[in-house]
């Protein structure tokens, strides 16, 4: 499902977390795994970084990658999950019995 240009991701397994830069500033999904899920769980910004379309595409390419891994999706930041609500597309990622 390829919705837009890649951008470089780093899956920092030791952190438990994706990471991009922008502008020189690290941004970061943190996550964790329970079986064949990924809970994503929080999102590091730099102070008074508020490119919500950055994020979104930061997001995206997450989600692609859960595609190629075979990844369930669960998100437990209400941010994600607003993404993926307005994101339907995704929503094959959700676990069966997971609502958003």
């Amino acid at each position: 499902m390829e919705t837009q240009e890649k951008m470089a991701i780093k899956d920092n397994t030791f952190s438990r977390q994706f990471e991009t830069l922008v502008a020189n500033k690290l941004i970061s999904v943190e996550y964790s795994f329970q079986e064949k899920k990924i809970f994503l769980t929080k999102i590091n910004t730099p102070d008074l970084f508020n490119d919500e379309v950055f994020i979104s595409d930061f997001l995206k390419n997450i989600m692609e990658i859960a595609y190629e891994r075979k990844l369930k999706v669960v998100p437990i930041l209400p941010k994600i999950a607003a993404f993926m609500r307005k994101n339907a597309i995704y929503k094959d990622l959700l676990p069966p019995g997971i609502k958003i």
